[in-house]
């Protein structure tokens, strides 16, 4: 299962999501010339995850889209193995399916109960397995933030994908899951401001994230207190993010890698219309595709 996920880097592209489905594509294909092999696809700003990966992997040829992720509240087991299964089918190798149990809130605006998030996903992936039959499903992995769900993925999936989290987060992934399970965390990029003001312009969608019970808890295991929090802090800020300095971004990435990161997912923030992310990462230049296609880092 392991083989076909993605190691390097990947982007985070649900900047696409603001944009009509055709400039969107014309978008994936931009950033596919621009040398990216992987993208990554959020579920929460009202646009469907799956029909915009078919749109970006039709429209594509080496392409690999990842949800990162598509929640489970929002299919049942069966519905969520024929779409995830026909794109497996349809785009061999290039589409990966993240699951998660998203957050409460969002849970319960769809009108869902929200009920113990690690048995509600074992249950979840059990029954997915049961309905597949004989489909073949893409790699799998799951979002998660505390310990045991992290165990989860790897015991049960491919591996886990992080967001909002510390490079130490990285490290205590790898330690929890062993060597060979899958770890793909997300590092956020403060994209196009003075080096000195770098961290006003996010500190916005900081408190977006910080709204949500899920990220508190966790960061709290990693030592942030609730006033640094409530504050938004300039050491939370630093924890979590990076200036889009060719020197300091490629720092953080390599503290990743030591970490134990098969694979990290950069995202500009604030989110960014599609032509700024590609002139920065044409002028960044911190990859370069090896002859297999996989970003790896500069």
């Amino acid at each position: 299962m392991t083989s076909s996920l993605p190691r390097g880097l990947g982007l985070w592209a649900g900047f696409l999501d603001r944009l009509p489905a055709a400039d969107a594509v014309a978008g994936a294909r931009e950033l596919e010339a621009a040398g990216i092999t992987t993208i990554w696809l959020q579920e929460y700003s009202g646009v469907d995850p799956f029909v915009r990966a078919a749109l970006y992997l039709g429209a594509t040829s080496r392409l690999t889209v990842a949800l990162g992720v598509a929640t489970i509240h929002a299919r049942d087991p069966e519905a969520m193995v024929a779409a995830a299964s026909t794109l497996h089918e349809a785009f061999p190798g290039r589409f990966v399916l993240g699951l998660g149990v998203s957050h409460r809130h969002l849970t319960e605006s769809r009108g869902h109960n929200y009920r113990a998030p690690l048995e509600t996903m074992r249950t979840y992936l059990a029954d997915m397995t049961a309905v597949a039959r004989r489909r073949t499903l893409p790699p799998i992995f799951l979002g998660a933030l505390g310990p045991r769900m992290t165990e989860l993925g790897a015991h049960l999936t491919a591996g886990v994908h992080s967001y909002f989290s510390p490079v130490e987060h990285t490290a205590a992934s790898r330690a929890a899951v062993g060597e060979t399970a899958w770890l793909a965390p997300t590092q956020l990029v403060c994209i196009g401001a003075a080096e000195a003001e770098w961290r006003e312009p996010i500190r916005e969608y900081f408190g977006l994230c910080l709204g949500m019970p899920n990220y508190r808890r966790n960061l709290a295991r990693f030592g942030f207190s609730p006033d640094e929090l409530e504050a938004v802090d300039d050491r939370l800020i630093d924890a979590l993010a990076v200036p889009d300095t060719s020197s300091e971004l490629r720092e953080r990435i390599e503290q990743h890698r030591v970490a134990g990161a098969d694979h990290i997912v950069l995202q500009f923030i604030p989110p960014p219309r599609a032509d700024v992310v590609l002139r920065r990462v044409a002028e960044l230049n911190i990859v370069e595709p090896n002859q297999e296609g996989h970003l790896q880092w500069a």
